[in-house]
């Protein structure tokens, strides 16, 4: 069962690429007191991950933090180096923080896992935004089939 609108998130961490190497933070340093917009794709340098949903998020960044967001996140079910090298060349600086589910825990505890094993992709996580407001769930938005509407920055800002 996957996590739903008015409930709290769950519990858990991230890698995090630091100044010092490979890092953590928890979800209650991620979520508490902040309005969080946590967009998740199912792997870094694929397709559409790569030439839509992240850029739209660096591109749109300033309007969301315009209409209160603390904090744009991106999480994928791969590794803290790839997801470094990916913001990295994505340009996501400071702007978006690029977390790595690499065991795709968090992506289970969401109740968000996608089989992607027939691509060779083994477990992923579906690609879905979530408006999360001091670790509650205020906007879900999980993606039907293998378009981007729904979890775009731009249906984000319509929903803030």
């Amino acid at each position: 069962m996957s996590i739903e609108k008015g409930q709290a998130m769950p519990e858990g961490a991230f890698g995090i690429m630091t100044g010092k190497g490979p890092g953590r933070i928890s979800t209650s340093e991620l979520f508490a007191g902040k309005k969080v917009v946590l967009f998740s794709v199912p792997g870094a340098f694929t397709p559409t991950c790569s030439n839509e949903h992240l850029p739209g998020y660096v591109n749109n960044a300033g309007a969301l933090r315009g209409k209160g967001v603390d904090q744009i996140a991106c999480m994928a079910v791969n590794d803290v180096f790839v997801m470094d090298a990916w913001g990295r060349s994505a340009g996501a600086g400071d702007t978006v923080m690029m977390l790595a589910d690499g065991n795709g825990d968090y992506t289970r505890a969401l109740g968000l896992e996608l089989d992607a094993s027939g691509f060779g992709m083994g477990m992923r996580s579906q690609r879905f935004s979530i408006v999360v407001d001091d670790g509650v769930v205020t906007e879900l938005n999980v993606e039907e089939g293998g378009g981007l509407s729904c979890s775009s920055a731009e249906a984000a800002l319509e929903q803030l």
